[in-house]
């Protein structure tokens, strides 16, 4: 599989500057990969204890 032009000008800075560019990528503060939205199941939960009082045996 043939490489990228980006990837190939980075390996060229590499290979004559040693400069890795890579290094300058920042990373993100929160997970990517998480549910913005609520499920279905979340929703519908948040509807049926919407007003429920929270009771506890102390």
């Amino acid at each position: 599989m043939s490489n990228s032009d980006a990837k190939k000008k980075r390996m060229k800075l590499l290979r004559n500057q040693q400069k890795d560019v890579t290094i300058q990528r920042g990373v993100a503060d929160f997970s990517t990969h998480e549910r913005k939205t609520k499920t279905k199941r979340e929703s519908m939960d948040k509807e049926i204890k919407k007003y429920k009082k929270d009771v506890r045996n102390d």
